[in-house]
């Protein structure tokens, strides 16, 4: 579900921001933040990009098949007026 890449990359920025220090822990630190990051993503309630863009096209047909339904009921509605008004 996640981009193992982008979850490589902030793991390695992560552990660059470290101080000089501590450079002989950072395999380690970058370790753990590759799995602290997998761990706290994987308990978010995400979808993938593909699954987004799926709900937004369904999401634009529905709408627009909603404003065609308010024409006709207003068109409708219209009708009725008018052979009322007769």
């Amino acid at each position: 579900m996640f981009d193992p890449k982008a979850i490589d990359d902030i793991a390695s920025r992560l552990t660059a921001a470290l101080p000089s220090g501590l450079t002989n822990l950072k395999d380690d630190m970058e370790k753990n933040f590759r799995l602290i990051l997998q761990t706290a993503l994987g308990k978010l309630d995400l979808v993938t990009r593909e699954e987004f863009e799926v709900q937004k096209a369904v999401l634009a047909k529905t709408r627009s098949k909603l404003e065609a339904l308010e024409q006709r009921v207003a068109n409708i509605e219209q009708l009725v007026l008018t052979k009322e008004e007769l």
